[in-house]
């Protein structure tokens, strides 16, 4: 089956990437799920959505193909007291936490499901109530429940032991729960339990003001503020059927290179100092400090926390700016060249890095592996070249791409991709057009929904909003924000399959995946 054989009837929203929504049946939910899967689309979010026609819930799904993005929404009427919908994770594995958080917040459950397992709540609210399910009645305060066993799947065998880390870990690393099956220090077997920085954040959208709740956007994820922030401005915009001005487009678009930089060159530095070579992450912190020193100086945050904003962004910067951000990039860019020989030269780097932490390009395609880790498994998706916004599309940016998929690919699509955004952030310097960076931004009248879709450096994000109208007090009705950590985390789990326990921290780092992002 062939997605234009399905005969969707979608709506275009008014988005600078092509996003459509369709509302669809459950045997068109069912059709399109396989049909972006035989023509090498992906699943990029699962979620409970607000109420639908006649008061209905509704499941969503959005679906990338290369056409661009679509959003389904599937009425579900309760049934029993159920209210069930067809699974979607025998064609997209993807789907299963997605899913289970879908069922533990808006009460929404997958037909036949293979793993029904709680995912989000660790005794925080009653098992027999859904955060999000009405979302429009005043909230109450609820006690948390008595925690239970959460039942990890149990391997058993001669000399089969078990190694229980987390959830709370040394230094300042988010709180998150891995159990290893072992052998000696062979990995049989990894099972992953988050949700424990779980803050209510889509609940707590809905309490706040539209432009309000960028702020909050933007404190998703600290390390992909920006990527956060553009994309649900995006939404926000898109729903309120507004363009923003040009210069503000690139300049968000700068930000994004430079929050993309900053992660790189952290990563790279811990990715050294995991394989005991403490003498990369000395370099490396150094280069990320005065970098974001820089940040600092040009947008007034380390971070550039607050700096895009419905309708633009929140400043501009000057030519004394530009210029110092320009040569910056060039001294970058030379000790950057540097530290990559070395790497490359270094036989004890190289030797923790090559076949450890290994994803096939073909395990890599079946399980949904996204952004910065999917193309280092020859997954060839990356927004800023498949469906480029300004100033993307006449920027020309080049993929990096590997077939590795291993610590060592990973490493090399970080060294590319921060050569590529340094080459990006000069030539967004050098070509920034005049004009305003920020334009007034008139909600609209009735309801509306919007998306954002944007490439953090992370992976894609992805932002759904839906809106009251003026009429109804503007609210907002349900805010899904979406990171490639779903996507990612699972994958993780096979990746350190067959490697040795003291190998984890290493594959753990060469993925970099959101603890906060993903318990929303």
């Amino acid at each position: 089956m062939k997605l234009e054989d399905l005969n969707l009837d979608t709506e275009s929203l008014a988005t600078p990437v092509p996003i459509r929504h369709a509302w669809v049946s459950e045997q068109q939910w069912t059709d399109m799920a396989m049909a972006v899967r035989d023509e090498g689309g992906r699943l990029v979010a699962l979620w409970g959505g607000a109420s639908g026609p006649g008061d209905a819930h509704q499941i969503c799904a959005v679906y990338v193909a290369l056409e661009g993005a679509i959003w389904l929404s599937l009425p579900v009427l309760p049934v029993d007291g159920q209210l069930l919908y067809p699974d979607l994770s025998t064609v997209f594995p993807s789907a299963v936490r997605m899913q289970r958080a879908a069922a533990e917040l808006s009460g929404l459950r997958a037909r036949n499901a293979s793993d029904t397992r709680a995912w989000l709540n660790h005794g925080a609210w009653p098992a027999t109530q859904h955060p999000l399910q009405h979302i429009t009645q005043p909230l109450q305060a609820v006690a948390p429940t008595e925690l239970v066993n959460y039942p990890f799947v149990q391997v058993e065998g001669d000399g089969v032991h078990e190694i229980a880390v987390g959830p709370v870990h040394a230094g300042i690393i988010e709180p998150g729960h891995f159990r290893f099956s072992v052998v000696g220090e062979k990995v049989l077997r990894l099972e992953q339990r988050l949700g424990y920085t779980h803050k209510g954040i889509e609940q707590r959208m809905t309490q706040l003001g539209p432009v309000q709740a960028a702020r909050l956007a933007g404190r998703v994820s600290g390390d992909s503020t920006v990527a956060y922030a553009w994309a649900y401005c995006m939404a926000l915009e898109s729903a309120a059927q507004t363009s923003i001005p040009e210069r503000a487009a690139w300049l968000r678009a700068l930000m994004l290179e430079r929050e993309r930089v900053a992660n790189h060159l952290g990563d790279l530095g811990a990715l050294g100092n995991d394989a005991a070579f403490a003498f990369g992450l000395a370099q490396f912190s150094r280069l990320r400090e005065d970098w974001l020193r820089a940040s600092m100086d040009a947008f007034g945050h380390r971070l550039m926390m607050d700096c895009v904003v419905p309708g633009g962004v929140r400043a501009d910067i000057d030519r004394g700016s530009s210029e110092r951000l320009t040569l910056l990039c060039d001294a970058v860019e030379a000790e950057a060249h540097t530290l990559f020989e070395i790497y490359e030269a270094h036989s004890g780097l190289q030797d923790r890095f090559l076949t450890t932490g290994r994803v096939t390009p073909a395990l890599a395609s079946r399980l949904g592996l996204t952004g910065l880790a999917g193309r280092a498994s020859s997954q060839s998706w990356d927004l800023r070249c498949d469906h480029p916004c300004l100033p993307y599309s006449v920027l020309n940016v080049a993929m990096a791409t590997h077939g590795g998929g291993d610590v060592a690919a990973r490493v090399l699509v970080r060294f590319e991709e921060v050569f590529e955004s340094l080459r990006l952030i000069r030539q967004m310097l050098a070509q920034m057009p005049s004009g305003p960076v920020q334009c007034a931004l008139g909600l609209p009248a009735v309801a509306a929904r919007g998306a954002g879709w944007v490439e953090g450096w992370r992976g894609e994000i992805f932002v759904a909003l839906e809106l009251d109208g003026i009429e109804q007090g503007s609210h907002i009705r349900r805010c899904h924000l979406h990171d490639p950590s779903w996507q990612n985390w699972p994958v993780l789990e096979h990746a350190i399959l067959g490697n040795i326990v003291p190998d984890f921290p290493l594959i753990n780092k060469s993925f970099n995946l959101s603890y906060s992002g993903h318990d929303l």
